[in-house]
């Protein structure tokens, strides 16, 4: 009898072990392309923090238009990857198809929703981390005109560009804020050249801070804010690295959590899907302060930029978000 228990023990770890080896993570950008120093990047992070941790490689593709990435997912979930997560709202339609499809598989998108019970949708409360960054870029201006450079034009971006309104506003109430937009395809995601031009002509206008929502097109505004003695803010990914004591802050969006914990999920078989919402509770999105930064940073400003996230956890501050109405108050 103990034999035959051992021998069932034994069996079991087995096969908990084959379990644990047959997890394949994968990955798919959006189509800013994987080095963008920003979103994708980000993305990137997430799963190589999970491969450094457990040792179990991930396959990643970079898109670089719409049937690219629905090609990608479904080419991952037919060889047997699991999960397989995608970044980007442009794959939505894609992994409705796919994952229906597959439905054994687990899948997990960043930035939007898909109803089906093998899926994760992973949500930011943007408007929050824009919220506490504008804070600073109004606390930071001289000139009380600061910018905004969106990457696609969608309800998405404007959101950020709500939140950021809404903070700028809060510190300075009578202050201008520039906003563009780089396009309206997924070209505009990684187009610097442009995100400079837009930047330099809305400095041309007066702004002194601008901050960048535009994945690898923000590079070109971070870059030109630096060349004309201006402040930038990063998004996504920290950037404040990229020219210190030029880029005030950075909206962080936590996507290498994402990203990770879809991976490490499957592994631990903890796997759930349905909605997740992350926001300044969750330490989703946050403005980051290092030591490329803090010397543009006031204790002023740090004593206020506390005081907004904890009035947001408490609920005494609400940011509004753009997506709820398609409206900005401010």
């Amino acid at each position: 009898m103990k034999k035959t228990l051992l021998s069932l023990f034994a069996m079991a770890a087995m096969s908990a072990t084959a379990l644990a080896a047959d997890v394949k993570p994968a990955l798919v950008y959006g189509t800013g392309g994987k080095f963008d120093k920003s979103f994708n990047e980000a993305a990137a992070a997430g799963a190589e923090q999970f491969k450094k941790e457990t040792g179990i490689e991930y396959r990643d593709f970079e898109p670089t238009n719409d049937t690219q990435g629905e090609q990608a997912i479904r080419n991952f979930a037919s060889r047997g990857y699991n999960p397989v997560v995608a970044v980007s709202f442009a794959w939505t339609s894609a992994m409705e198809k796919v994952a229906a499809e597959y439905p054994d598989t687990k899948f997990a998108i960043v930035d939007s929703v898909v109803d089906l019970p093998n899926v994760r949708s992973i949500l930011y409360k943007e408007e929050e981390g824009s919220y506490l960054v504008g804070l600073l870029a109004g606390m930071a201006s001289k000139t009380g005109k600061v910018g905004f450079v969106g990457g696609m034009d969608i309800p998405l971006i404007r959101k950020f560009g709500c939140g950021y309104v809404q903070g700028v506003k809060a510190a300075k109430p009578d202050a201008q804020v520039f906003q563009n937009m780089t396009g309206t395809t997924g070209a505009a995601w990684n187009d610097p050249v442009r995100g400079g031009e837009l930047t330099k002509n809305q400095i041309d206008q007066g702004a002194d801070v601008v901050y960048a929502a535009a994945g690898a097109t923000g590079l070109g505004v971070l870059q030109t804010a630096a060349d004309n003695k201006k402040l930038s803010i990063g998004v996504d990914s920290n950037q404040n690295h990229l020219h210190p004591g030029s880029v005030l802050t950075s909206m962080v969006k936590r996507v290498d959590l994402a990203v990770y914990n879809a991976f490490k999920d499957t592994k631990d078989d903890k796997f759930t899907a349905g909605i997740l919402a992350l926001g300044v509770k969750e330490d989703g999105v946050a403005a980051v302060i290092d030591d490329n930064n803090k010397s543009l940073i006031t204790p002023e400003m740090q004593a206020a930029v506390d005081k907004a996230k904890a009035d947001i956890i408490a609920g005494t501050v609400k940011v509004h978000d753009y997506m709820s109405d398609n409206s900005c108050p401010n």
